[in-house]
């Protein structure tokens, strides 16, 4: 027999065996791939969630120095060796470093509310792709994208609400800083492969463009603060925004939960 016929049919059963191992392992990695797309939101959560655990112990630390450091100046002062502006200092330092602590203690709260959310609503195997955490959060980027649109387009809109199109504004501003960074974190695809932190990042870079468009719209249009939410910029007001996002997913996701159960089986 010939070499070569000799060897394929020694060999022959190994092909399928290969074959094989490769649809298996496509089809596993495919699958990996899906579990970690539905997950990717409570991971995103967990990281949050260690990093606020971090940055909660070094304002804790942050209060060590600040408390010791005001020691010094008193002693200092008790000899004459520091003014009572330096004393001053030291006792604001201590104060804002407290008020960071609070602040810090707070966004812990909201990121672990956050967790329990995401465990709450990670879709279940076998979900449409578009309830996928990455694929709703790039959904609710082009939401708030073409309602700004409307205002560059719609000439009625142009010339009721001229604020919305003028870059000088400082509000529209503060939307367009946002939205510039959201822009630049944004994936090329629902489809892309992100780390939680990455998918972290952009997702509170949609958060922060929708609550600026929600500001400088309602500034257009003369509108009132809406109640709950304080005045001001900072950690504060993201916590509270991420806190009252939080309550209002619950509650959303409580009556799905609802309706699922109420919902009728198929007949027998």
């Amino acid at each position: 027999m010939d070499p070569l016929w000799a060897f394929v049919a020694g060999v022959w059963w190994v092909a399928p065996m290969i074959v094989g191992a490769g649809a298996l392992g496509w089809f596993g990695l495919r699958g990996q791939r899906t579990s970690g797309a539905r997950h990717l939101e409570i991971d995103a959560a967990a990281h949050d969630v260690r990093a606020a655990r971090t940055a909660l112990t070094q304002r804790r630390a942050d209060v060590a120095v600040a408390h010791a450091e005001l020691m010094r100046v008193q002693a200092e002062r008790a000899t004459r060796s520091a003014s009572d502006r330096d004393l001053s200092s030291a006792r604001r330092a201590l104060q804002t470093a407290r008020q960071n602590v609070k602040s810090a203690s707070a966004a812990l709260l909201a990121r672990r509310a956050s967790l329990r959310a995401a465990r709450a609503s990670m879709p279940h195997a076998g979900a449409d792709p578009a309830e996928y955490p990455l694929a709703k959060v790039i959904d609710a980027h082009n939401r708030v994208l073409a309602r700004w649109m409307e205002y560059e387009t719609d000439p009625a809109k142009l010339i009721a609400f001229p604020a919305m199109s003028d870059g000088r504004s400082p509000v529209l501003a503060d939307f367009l800083r946002e939205q510039s960074q959201a822009q630049w974190l944004r994936p090329a695809s629902a489809t892309v492969r992100m780390t939680p932190a990455d998918f972290a990042a952009y997702r509170d870079a949609v958060r922060r463009t929708e609550r600026a468009f929600d500001a400088a719209e309602r500034e257009a249009r003369g509108e009132p603060e809406r109640p709950g939410i304080p005045l001001g910029t900072g950690a504060w007001i993201d916590t509270a925004a991420d806190l009252l996002a939080n309550a209002q997913r619950a509650v959303a996701w409580s009556a799905e939960a609802m309706a699922r159960v109420r919902k009728p089986g198929p007949p027998a």
